[in-house]
């Protein structure tokens, strides 16, 4: 990653939730980088050094999952990442972070990470509404995968991408994925997800724009979250 001087207090979660006064000792002890497109800014297993905030771009939070990978979240403007590494008992990462496009940085060592939320009561408590959300979004992916067909899992993944990311000019989905990593997030195999886009496509609830996604059909797109979540409560 290459270092730069600037800090986007603006869009960072860690400088918009410290005390004003706390700031000084923020701008002392953060560090900025911007990492590349594709660039590995955490590798699972590796020692715990500290943690990330995005200002700028887009991050997978991913990890190894069987022979595959599985994509956790997406980590854009506003968001943490390499949290989850500050109390691990062996102090290693339990995620690994990629950049999907040119992405902007705040770093903060674990030490004056953990000092700051003992100093800042509000950003202990936004912290914790954090992981609260990231817990119940994670326990739900983990359900989908155990009782959800790949058809209403894609669909699933599809509306929350545009719910991220919204929608750009075209009315596609405004986030560009490889199928590779659009299998990653729906938690199957690229083959098999390839051969359902295309079953969606035929069936006119989607289309495609080059690589770029636009829902068509929401009502019935929709009506395969619903039917999932059904299952679910059985």
């Amino acid at each position: 990653m290459k270092k730069i001087n600037s800090c986007d207090i603006e869009n960072c979660f860690f400088c918009q939730n410290v005390l004003p006064e706390w700031l000084p000792a923020v701008l002392a002890n953060r560090k900025n980088f911007i990492a590349k497109k594709g660039e590995l800014i955490i590798k699972e297993g590796d020692p715990v050094t500290g943690v990330f905030f995005v200002t700028q771009g887009v991050v997978k939070v991913h990890k190894k999952w069987g022979d595959k990978e599985l994509i956790l979240r997406f980590a854009d403007q506003g968001s943490i990442f390499g949290h989850r590494g500050i109390n691990t008992k062996d102090g290693l990462y339990p995620i690994s972070a990629t950049a999907l496009e040119t992405t902007t940085l705040c770093y903060v060592d674990i030490d004056f990470f953990k000092t700051t939320i003992k100093v800042n009561h509000d950003f202990a408590y936004n912290l914790l509404m954090f992981y609260a959300d990231e817990l119940h979004t994670s326990e739900k992916k983990m359900r989908d995968l155990a009782l959800m067909p790949v058809k209403n899992r894609l669909a699933v993944a599809l509306f929350h991408l545009r719910t991220q990311f919204g929608i750009n000019t075209e009315d596609c989905i405004n986030i560009t994925l490889s199928r590779q990593d659009l299998a990653a997030f729906t938690g199957a195999t690229y083959e098999t997800v390839f051969r359902t886009m295309n079953e969606l496509i035929q069936d006119e609830l989607i289309g495609l724009k080059g690589k770029e996604i636009s829902i068509l059909n929401e009502e019935k797109l929709f009506a395969l979250t619903q039917e999932a979540s059904s299952h679910q409560n059985l």
